[in-house]
């Protein structure tokens, strides 16, 4: 039985239609995703099936004595009042102290948080987390968020993940967090162009099914255009046509994957990017740095020394706090280290996107804007006009003539992003790149990035994007070193878990760290000579890892090569995974060597 219905639904703003005759249900335990464009209509939805907003026609029921929460864009929350009394309201101190799940939703929601602090006193990003403290803590059939995973680490949006998954409450979530929508959704709804389109499964479902649908619309199309085309030649049968006639096809199922695109050339590119940079990019040295400045903050790095080479492609990662940006703002040159040094290769040239929007002139169109920096730009083989980018980010015709003083901040967002692109640089710089883009700009931007030869330092809580984007994980835990990540977010979560922080490099997925200093004692407990046999151990397998990152791309070329031949296919996918098996065994071989290293 279903706990919301809605009925030949439509709403709209101004003369814009948003929802248009929507019939759907909401049953019980389901756990529904919806995706769609900004603007299209996502919000609205949710507010009409949360009883928030009337529609203009049709009928929204739910079942009696239905208890929905609702997590909207804005909160609501009383400034005069302290986080425990938003959160926990009259409980009791022993009953809430005493509720293991309650305790586990402060933890990692608002732990960071004082109970007794004003609301009124806390930051954005506060607010929010203790209004979805206050809402997971309450007993809800069904729950409501819209962009839950705003304000919240990889570490705290796992988390939401699995507590959402585990309870039974019905869920309707908008995000455009791919990673945490193919966690918790069981089905997926698209608003477009004013209708509701469900699938089956969370977001890699939804793709999968979206693009089969279009391949069915695609040849039932062609067979309409080719009864045209005989009707056409009927009537033409006495003169010859004139005018050559289109050619059509009805590709099969496989197409799908026998077109599939190619993936990142990281070799080639890596070449390009070495030509354009040279062999420095950016070299830290011993480097100290506290977040707010000498002395002051928390601590960042402590004596780290660290190599950003050509064509590398790094994602950092941390908790809130970590000082992510702060490692950023250092390679940009906007800040100075309190110790050591920051060696900038002389052929850098730095694009740099911040949280904070960049100043331009509001009175300018979108077009105008681009073009001020640059009218074409050569992207790995292909030159794009200033136009031509902005239609791939969602400026499409008229949008491009809009004074820019009249974007929303999510446009104003892409325009910076583009305007950065559009002056050529070698290197960049992304310090939360995703904030306020639609799943389809995001992929549209992950297209081109792929194509972008240069180094990358992403800083991202948009987990699937970090992994799509990205070609290396590297972490601040707290230890005042940069920790690479072979094992990508989860290993960061796993060790996040266990406490450890484990600081390494693997030769073949990470640039090269600069060696240690001769004056550095051996690790405790190990003599000269044991230091030295784990060092030629370390060696040995890093030699054997390159070895195998070399095998696992010329595969990679061959499956390319292969991909209409199935059997030939489903071979080298098992040799492949041979060869994924050993590199994961070598990588924790070398993890436990590096970890008796101390390194």
């Amino acid at each position: 039985m279903n706990l919301v219905n809605l009925e030949s639904v439509s709403h709209a703003y101004g003369p814009k239609p948003l929802l248009s005759d929507v019939s759907l249900g909401i049953e019980a335990g389901e756990r529904i995703g919806v995706v769609g464009r900004n603007g299209g209509g996502k919000t609205t939805l949710l507010s009409v099936v949360a009883g928030a907003v009337k529609p203009d026609s049709g009928r929204v029921t739910h079942n009696r004595g239905l208890r929905v929460g609702l997590l909207s864009q804005r909160d609501d929350l009383d400034p005069r009042r302290t986080v425990h009394e938003t959160v926990l309201g009259g409980r009791a101190e022993h009953e809430w102290a005493g509720d293991q799940a309650i305790r586990e939703i402060l933890a990692n929601l608002i732990g960071d948080l004082d109970l007794e602090s004003l609301v009124g006193d806390l930051s954005g990003g506060e607010r929010r987390r203790t209004a979805l403290a206050r809402l997971l803590i309450d007993e809800h059939e069904l729950i409501m968020l819209d962009e839950p995973t705003n304000h919240l680490d990889i570490e705290a949006i796992a988390w939401l993940a699995g507590h959402l998954a585990q309870r039974r409450s019905a869920l309707l979530v908008v995000t455009h967090d791919r990673w945490f929508l193919d966690a918790v959704s069981t089905r997926t709804w698209e608003v477009v162009d004013g209708r509701v389109e469900r699938y089956e499964g969370g977001y890699a479902a939804y793709v999968l099914a979206k693009a089969e649908r279009a391949r069915i619309a695609q040849a039932a199309e062609e067979r309409r255009q080719n009864l045209m085309r005989k009707e056409i030649a009927w009537l033409r049968r006495g003169p010859p046509a004139r005018t050559s006639k289109p050619k059509f096809r009805i590709e099969a199922a496989q197409a799908l994957i026998a077109d599939e695109p190619p993936a990142r050339e990281t070799v080639e590119l890596m070449k390009f990017a070495a030509a354009r940079l040279g062999r420095t990019v950016y070299d830290l040295e011993d480097v100290t740095l506290h977040a707010g400045g000498p002395d002051a903050g928390p601590l960042v790095l402590e004596r780290c020394t660290y190599q950003f080479g050509p064509g590398d492609r790094i994602g950092l990662i941390g908790v809130n706090g970590s000082g992510k940006s702060s490692v950023l703002r250092l390679l940009a040159d906007q800040v100075k280290p309190d110790a050591g040094r920051v060696v900038t290769g002389r052929t850098v040239r730095l694009a740099y996107l911040s949280q904070e929007l960049a100043d331009v002139d509001l009175t300018q169109r979108v077009l105008e804007s681009v073009e001020q920096i640059r009218k074409y730009i050569q992207l790995g083989k292909k030159e794009w006009t200033a136009s031509q980018l902005l239609e791939r980010l969602g400026f499409k015709g008229e949008a491009q003539w809009k004074v820019v003083g009249d974007l929303s901040g999510g446009e104003r967002r892409r325009l910076q992003l583009l305007r950065l692109l559009m002056d050529d640089p070698n290197v960049l710089l992304l310090d939360e790149p995703t904030n306020d883009l639609d799943i389809e700009t995001l992929n549209e931007l992950e297209d081109l990035l792929d194509g972008w030869p240069g180094t990358l330092v992403l800083v991202s809580h948009d987990r699937y994007f970090l992994e799509r984007v990205a070609d290396r994980c590297v972490a601040l835990l707290g230890d005042g070193r940069l920790s690479m990540l072979p094992g990508g977010v989860d290993e960061y979560l796993e060790r996040r878990a266990a406490g450890t922080a484990v600081t390494a490099r693997v030769a073949g997925t990470a640039p090269a760290a600069a060696p240690a200093p001769e004056s550095v004692e051996a690790p405790s407990g190990l003599s000269a000579k044991e230091e030295r046999e784990l060092r030629k151990e370390l060696s040995r397998l890093e030699r054997q890892l390159d070895k195998l990152s070399g095998q696992e791309e010329k595969l990679h070329a061959v499956m390319a090569e292969a991909a209409s031949d199935y059997a030939r296919l489903g071979e080298l996918d098992g040799k492949l995974r041979d060869i994924l098996n050993e590199k994961d065994a070598v990588e924790a071989e070398w993890l436990e060597v590096a970890e008796r290293l101390g390194e």
